[in-house]
């Protein structure tokens, strides 16, 4: 007896295609995303097509919102590593959910991409939205927040950069070789004899446009080197010898270096001048930004989200909780925060902008001995942290920091694999982390209305 198996004709066309909802089960986050996103205000991405005048029909920005990276791929090109444009238009024809929220609509790539590039303002206003949306659900409450940074590699190899010592080097082997273009030229029938195959101008031409790139990316590393020493107290007529606050020369080794002159090892990316080189988690260096979050204790929303191109988190903090301000319109009644943004100056500023908001700030590594300020009268508020820490309940609070503030760094990095900006320049990378951030919150408000 033959066995029976379930009819299997796969060349037969139904005669009415199907609702693409119908593939798509209830209680879908795709349904949640098309819902959020149809309740936020558009008008920014309304008002831009409006004021172009005639030309070629656009996408409904609504559409092209729910399609573009960092809010619908979020939930399902986020989840498994899919950032670029190509990829994302590839999964509009392959992707049931992308083809509901994207209503049969198959822009290409490059619309896409251009799309996400035209529109970095609107999309950070979104992110605000987001949040207060979240916090009209009672999802955030500001009753503690946790603020944390991590390190997010730019769009910048490090085969395209150069330092300070090696610019000076091949600056000057740069204008020999023109020089010496400049003088062949001169004699150009001996040339042609000797070398037939050289094309004098595209030599020079070449050979110009690298110094002038080299030239900038110096001049750079100067400016920068020239802030900094600034910042130091230091003046371009120290003759290298420190000076106090009058003027006046104190003891110490002098600078190594005249005023504004970087180290040898100062280097500048020719790809992406405002990333810096900093720390890699596990070893080694890279071009960087450091981003900057702060977390919502009651479901992990992320209700500031800053980049900064700074590798140090000290004077951060402020910047965070203006921006936690600006996007819920209050204070939060706590804040934790490692060691990292530990500083008398910053905890003093704060007490003034702040005094309603209580500051838990660890003062060295969790588990550490923590050591006092020996002069307690000039460093009071660092002094006072310290003693929070001596009671119960100062460490309790702190343990919470690290359950509210990592998890989301490690669900951008590790769950919806964004460990690279895909933009370049510092405004445009900080309106891409937003973005992230934004995705990010409308998956975990899918999954608490879900839950």
């Amino acid at each position: 007896m033959s066995a029976s198996y379930i009819p299997y004709h796969p060349e037969q066309q139904q005669l009415l295609p199907n609702a693409l909802q119908d593939w798509l089960p209830q209680g879908h986050l795709a349904y949640f995303i098309g819902d959020t996103v149809d309740s936020l205000n558009l008008s920014a991405f309304h008002n831009r097509y409006a004021k172009e005048g005639p030309r070629n029909q656009p996408f409904h920005p609504a559409m092209m919102v729910k399609v573009k990276v960092k809010v619908l791929v979020l939930v399902y090109a986020y989840a498994t590593g899919v950032f670029s444009s190509r990829k994302i238009a590839k999964k509009l024809h392959e992707d049931i959910a992308f083809r509901v929220l994207g209503a049969d609509n198959f822009p290409a790539h490059r619309t896409i991409r251009d799309f996400r590039a035209l529109h970095l303002s609107e999309f950070t206003e979104l992110f605000v939205q987001v949040v207060r949306l979240a916090r009209e659900m009672g999802l955030v409450k500001l009753g503690t927040i946790a603020v944390d940074g991590t390190k997010i590699k730019a769009n910048a190899s490090r085969h395209k950069a150069m330092s300070y010592g090696r610019m000076q080097t091949t600056q000057a082997e740069l204008k020999a070789q023109i020089a010496a273009l400049v003088q062949k030229a001169a004699n150009t029938d001996e040339v042609e004899k000797d070398e037939p195959d050289l094309d004098i101008p595209a030599e020079i031409e070449r050979r110009t446009a690298r110094l002038a790139a080299i030239e900038a990316a110096k001049a750079r590393l100067e400016e920068r080197q020239r802030l900094s020493d600034a910042a130091r107290g230091r003046t371009p007529d120290d003759a290298r010898k420190p000076k106090d606050k009058d003027g006046k020369p104190k003891g110490g080794k002098p600078y190594l270096r005249d005023f504004g002159v970087p180290a040898p090892k100062a280097q500048d990316s020719f790809t992406d001048s405002e990333s810096r080189i900093m720390k890699r988690a596990g070893g080694g260096f890279d071009f960087q930004y450091n981003a900057q979050t702060a977390v919502d204790e009651t479901a992990h929303i992320i209700v500031a989200a800053e980049v900064v191109n700074t590798s140090s988190d000290v004077q951060q903090l402020p910047m965070v909780l203006k921006a936690v301000k600006a996007h819920t319109g209050a204070h939060a009644a706590q804040v934790l925060a490692d060691a990292g943004y530990r500083s008398e100056a910053v905890m003093a500023e704060l007490a003034i902008s702040q005094p309603d908001t209580e500051l838990v700030i660890a003062l060295g590594r969790e588990g550490k001995v923590l050591v006092k300020p020996r002069d307690e009268k000039r460093y009071p508020h660092t002094t006072a942290m310290a003693a929070k820490f001596e009671t119960a309940q100062g460490r309790l609070d702190y343990r919470k920091r690290k359950w509210i503030a990592e998890p989301p760094n490690g669900w951008i990095k590790n769950v919806l694999g964004f460990r690279q900006f895909s933009m370049r320049g510092l405004q445009k990378a900080q309106a891409e982390f937003k973005l992230v951030c934004l995705a990010l919150n409308l998956r975990r408000m899918g999954a608490m209305q879900m839950g």
